[in-house]
C-alpha cells in the first residue's frame, strides 16, 4: 500500500466510479500535486486508470484496494474519463500515462527531479533515457533497468534504486504487475513518487508511434494500437462490457432514487 509522510493525497477531489478512486485533476494540476509530493518527502503511488484495468478490478477485489490505496489515481482512458461524465462525476480531462511521463521529464528538467526507469525489453528502457536527456537539457535519468527479471532478482533491484537517489520511479511492467511491484516495496525503493508507465517506454525510445492526433481526439486511439498490435483484441474485448456495467450503475442508481421517494403519512 502507498504509504506518505503528509496528508495531501487526503485533499484531492475525486470522483468514484464501479468502487474506484478517480481523482479529478487536469495535467497542470497533476503536475502541481506531484511538487508538492516530492516537497512533502515520503513516499507516493500514482496509478494511471484505464478502463479495461477498471473492468478487470471488478473481479479481482484486490486490484480494487490496490487502485484505491494509491495516492493518485489518474483517468489515463477515454473511456473512465467517459463513465465518469455519464455517471455524472465528471472529471477536467485525460491524463494518460505517456502524456503524463513525457510532462513530468519536461518538468523534471527544470526543477532538477531525478528519475529511474524501470521496464520494458532489454535496452529499451536505456534507449529512451538517452532520447529523453537529449530532448530535455538538464534532465537526470539516473537508472534504467529492463523489465525482464524474476522475483529472486527483485530485491538486487530495489536496492540498486535505493541506491540511485532518484525522486521519480517510472515502472513500465503493464497492469497489474507494475502496480503490485510498487505496491509491494513502497518505501524501500527511497523515491518520493512511483507510477506505472505501460508501454512509454517503447514510445519514448521511437519504437512504437502514437496514434496520430486526429485518432486521439477523436477516441480512436485504441483502434490505431490494436491495428499495430492484433494481439490486443482480447483486451479491447473489456471495453464494451466496461460500458455495459457503468449503464448498469446508472440504472440501478435510478432506480433507488425512485424507491427511497419520500412517502406521506395517511392523514
Amino acid at each position: 500500500m502507498a504509504v506518505n509522510n503528509t496528508n495531501h493525497a487526503n485533499f484531492i477531489p475525486a470522483s468514484y466510479i464501479l468502487g474506484a478512486k478517480i481523482n479529478k485533476l487536469d495535467m497542470i494540476e497533476t503536475l502541481c500535486q506531484i511538487d508538492l509530493f516530492i516537497q512533502a518527502g515520503g513516499f507516493h503511488q500514482i496509478i494511471t486508470l484505464n478502463a479495461e484495468m477498471l473492468y478487470a478490478a471488478q473481479e479481482r477485489p484486490e486490484l480494487l484496494t490496490l487502485i484505491n490505496g494509491a495516492d493518485l489515481v489518474l483517468p489515463d482512458g477515454r473511456g473512465i474519463v467517459w463513465a465518469c461524465n455519464y455517471l455524472k462525476q465528471p472529471v477536467p480531462e485525460r491524463v494518460t500515462g505517456i502524456d503524463l511521463l513525457q510532462q513530468m521529464l519536461q518538468q523534471g528538467s527544470l526543477n532538477g527531479w531525478r528519475f529511474y526507469f524501470l521496464g520494458g525489453r532489454p535496452n529499451v528502457a536505456r534507449q529512451a533515457a538517452q532520447l529523453a536527456e537529449e530532448n530535455h537539457p538538464g534532465l537526470q535519468i539516473v537508472g534504467t533497468r529492463h523489465g525482464y527479471f524474476v522475483e529472486s532478482e527483485e530485491a538486487d533491484i530495489v536496492k540498486e534504486i535505493a541506491d540511485s537517489r532518484a525522486d521519480i520511479l517510472c515502472v513500465g511492467l503493464g497492469f497489474p504487475r507494475q502496480d503490485q511491484f510498487i505496491q509491494k516495496y513502497g518505501e524501500q525503493f527511497n523515491v518520493k513518487i512511483a507510477v506505472g508507465v505501460g508501454g512509454s517506454f517503447d514510445v519514448l525510445a521511437g519504437l512504437v508511434k502514437r496514434a496520430p492526433l486526429k485518432w486521439q481526439k477523436l477516441g480512436l486511439e485504441w483502434l490505431w494500437r490494436l491495428c499495430l498490435e492484433p494481439s490486443r483484441w482480447r483486451r479491447v474485448m473489456a471495453l464494451p462490457k466496461f460500458k455495459w456495467l457503468v449503464y448498469k450503475t446508472a440504472w440501478t442508481r435510478e432506480d433507488n432514487t425512485k424507491n427511497t421517494t419520500k412517502k406521506q403519512l395517511p392523514k
